[in-house]
């Protein structure tokens, strides 16, 4: 079964720790044996949180229980279902099909018929089963056969249909902080499932093994394992720690959650003019293994999305910044990147741009297939001259200022439609002053009589 560290046991499982169970990883030895040993998820476990309520009352719920790795989802899915002495059936949405599915649903069922005693089916990595797969457990969750727990890393909302997901609560579990880290590491190193008293390690040791974990409880205990294997005479030291620190990344998802939640963090930090945040992120997704490039180019997105003309400049800050990189490439060319990224959280901004785009998107597909004006219609043929094409066109390098006043440029109907509308800040400032300029120059043509107006009144 795949599952989260501190996988929990059932009311099957024994309490003492056997010496055949010795050649398991430490992870799997320390696994909480009641809900007071999990780590962390006060809000969920804390006095009258929502699960200790449904502890309380005897009757848990079909619930999903989303959260980092090494977050105890596992855990609590075996701990609830032991709490009401229900049979905990475990399967992995990895290796588990329709088939599987429905076994365990025919199985529950005969074993509530016969002997009255209920199942708490768990679904490991749920995200990952199809819409049929999901829809084959809607009938056993709304007759109560089964209460589903589903663990996933997985945004719910995006990931499961709204089918089941309206027939099950969702609890979200936090990454561990560094104190409960602490704490569970200091448990491992004393208890009998544990090391027992086998090794010593200082507080900031232990600490700085807390910080390196990165809110996962299976991968603090694993480094402990590791550097229990590595100090031979007991004492884990800096040394010791530095050596089973190596090579090892920060937690990063690529393409989950935690990827799109950096990356949106350091988009927002560029938007919010705060450089050093911006860096923090920078750093943070290159360190946990970050494409750089992926970066660079989401830089040229910002540039124009939330910018644009108020520093044109940016765009090709950025490109210079992609090309450094593909030229000297790592790690020379990160500096290129963060180069680019100060000056874009500290340029003026402006979305003008991106607004007007997007409006003018929506009103073609409102608006439809208009035919262009005549007069702006290309005419490359006499037979297109014939039809007027081109017509009347004003050519503006001939007009005072460069400029064809009072022309118009849109389809009939969309006269003096606007989209544009730039900010008081960096250059597009100047281009809000020229704009206003030209719309003043507009209205004085409209109000002065055309020279075919004026033919008809010699006539």
């Amino acid at each position: 079964m795949q599952g989260d560290l501190l996988s929990g046991v059932n009311d099957e499982t024994p309490t003492n720790h056997s010496n055949n169970q010795m050649h398991m990883p430490l992870a799997a030895r320390m696994r909480p044996q009641s809900l007071p040993e999990v780590a962390g998820q006060q809000h969920l476990l804390g006095e009258g949180r929502p699960l200790t309520q449904a502890v309380e009352r005897g009757r848990i719920h079909s619930m999903i229980l989303w959260g980092p790795p090494g977050t105890g989802k596992t855990t609590l899915a075996n701990l609830l279902a032991s709490q009401q002495s229900a049979q905990f059936v475990a399967l992995s949405a990895i290796s588990s099909g329709v088939k599987e599915v429905r076994q365990a649903l025919d199985s529950a069922k005969l074993r509530l018929q016969q002997q009255q005693q209920s199942t708490v089916l768990f679904i490991d990595e749920i995200h990952r089963f199809s819409k049929s797969q999901q829809d084959a457990l809607l009938h056993g969750v709304e007759e109560g056969v089964v209460t589903l727990i589903g663990a996933t890393t997985e945004n719910p909302s995006f990931e499961l249909n709204n089918a089941l997901l309206s027939r099950m609560r969702v609890y979200l579990l936090k990454s561990l902080d560094a104190k409960a880290l602490s704490q569970l590491l200091q448990r491992a190193l004393s208890d009998e499932r544990g090391l027992a008293n086998q090794y010593q390690a200082e507080t900031k040791i232990i600490e700085q093994l807390a910080q390196a974990a990165d809110g996962d409880a299976r991968r603090a205990l694993g480094l402990l394992e590791v550097c229990a294997d590595l100090a031979s005479d007991g004492q884990i030291d800096i040394g010791i720690l530095k050596e089973a620190l190596a090579a090892q990344p920060r937690q990063f998802d690529k393409g989950g959650d935690h990827f799109y939640d950096q990356i949106s963090a350091l988009h927002k930090s560029i938007r919010g003019s705060q450089p050093d945040a911006a860096l923090y992120w920078f750093a943070r997704m290159l360190d946990g293994g970050c494409d750089p490039l992926y970066i660079a180019r989401r830089l040229v997105r910002i540039a124009s999305e939330d910018i644009g003309n108020a520093d044109p400049r940016c765009l090709r800050i950025c490109l210079d910044a992609w090309d450094t990189y593909e030229r000297l490439g790592s790690p020379e060319g990160e500096l290129a990147i963060a180069q680019a990224l100060v000056y874009l959280a500290v340029a003026a901004k402006s979305n003008a741009v991106y607004q007007a785009y997007n409006q003018a998107c929506d009103l073609v597909k409102q608006s439809g297939s208009l035919p262009v004006p005549v007069h702006l219609r290309n005419a490359p043929t006499q037979l297109m001259k014939s039809l007027g094409h081109g017509d009347e066109y004003r050519y503006a390098h001939d007009e005072d200022h460069g400029y064809a006043a009072g022309e118009n440029y849109f389809p009939e109907g969309l006269e003096g439609t606007q989209f544009y509308f730039p900010v008081a800040r960096g250059l597009e400032s100047k281009i809000a002053q020229k704009l206003a300029q030209l719309r003043q120059w507009d209205e004085q043509a409209k109000s002065q009589p055309s020279p075919s107006d004026n033919n008809n009144n010699d006539h």
